[in-house]
């Protein structure tokens, strides 16, 4: 069961959408959406190894400190829009009887707020990167790789989202990463009105797809397979394949390689990450 939401926000125009995302997860399970941004310390944003005047340091952090505050109230203002935009009660103290939404604020780095929220959450949502702009990347690996937890990362998508989850497909190869993956979202999965196991039947690694669904069935989960022929790129493959079957989220183990390999090489979770269209849950 899903309860408690993070969306780490970064003043970056990528949060309305993540928020979006979130809040629908939120009014499937009357969960909470924690929204974190991580505030700059003044002194970071010194010039490094460049002696300065007091004066002149004293200005600069001054400075800093104002810009920040405008920066924070800028995005609580937003916050409290987009939470009455996507149907969310704002409140620091939720019940579970409705979707709700809360803010905090942090100072330090983003890697540790979103290993200190992340870690007691149910899923943390964020955006998927931005290549172009060199954006996300670093907080998607943060949560990916800090927290232990799923990471639903939310492609661009235009307005209130209907709810997802109705339709959840499973990329199943028998791995470590997957089975965790289906461990720590079965509050999903077993919500869901329709699950497919997407494979391409080469579970070399132990588990097949016939032994999840039997696992599934035992909890009361009806799924269906959609098996398809291997090709050159899994990745792209189980994105079109999820597509196909109409699902509205994909669950996937991820980076099985590790994550310098992948993004050098382009593995199969990296492929994911460049082309999803459509909202992909992660577990490493």
């Amino acid at each position: 069961m899903i309860r408690k939401i993070i969306v780490p926000v970064r003043g970056d125009g990528k949060g309305d959408n993540v928020i979006a995302h979130a809040a629908s997860l939120a009014r499937r399970f009357n969960a909470h959406v924690q929204i974190t941004h991580c505030r700059a310390r003044p002194e970071d944003l010194m010039p490094f190894g460049v002696p300065l005047p007091a004066f002149l340091k004293k200005q600069i952090l001054e400075q800093a400190v104002s810009v920040a505050d405008q920066e924070e109230q800028g995005l609580r203002d937003e916050v409290k829009a987009l939470a009455k935009q996507f149907k969310l009660t704002v409140t620091d103290t939720p019940t579970g009887r409705s979707a709700t939404a809360s803010w905090v604020e942090e100072t330090g780095r983003q890697v540790d707020v979103i290993k200190r929220h992340g870690r007691l959450s149910d899923i943390i949502c964020v955006a998927k990167p931005d290549v172009d702009r060199n954006l996300g990347a670093n907080t998607l690996k943060a949560a990916l790789f800090n927290t232990g937890r799923p990471v639903m990362m939310c492609p661009e998508a235009e307005g209130a989202l209907a709810e997802l989850g109705s339709h959840i497909a499973i990329a199943w190869n028998g791995s470590t990463e997957a089975s965790r993956a289906v461990a720590l979202t079965m509050g999903l999965i077993e919500k869901a009105d329709r699950v497919t196991i997407l494979t391409s039947g080469a579970e070399i690694h132990g588990a097949g797809t016939d032994d999840l669904v039997s696992y599934l069935g035992m909890r009361d989960v009806d799924s269906s397979v959609s098996k398809f022929e291997a090709k050159d790129s899994i990745g792209s493959q189980l994105l079109d394949q999820a597509v196909k079957c109409g699902a509205d989220v994909m669950i996937m183990g991820a980076y099985g390689d590790s994550h310098e390999l992948e993004t050098v090489f382009g593995g199969n979770t990296q492929v994911v990450v460049d082309n999803a269209t459509m909202p992909v849950i992660m577990v490493h």
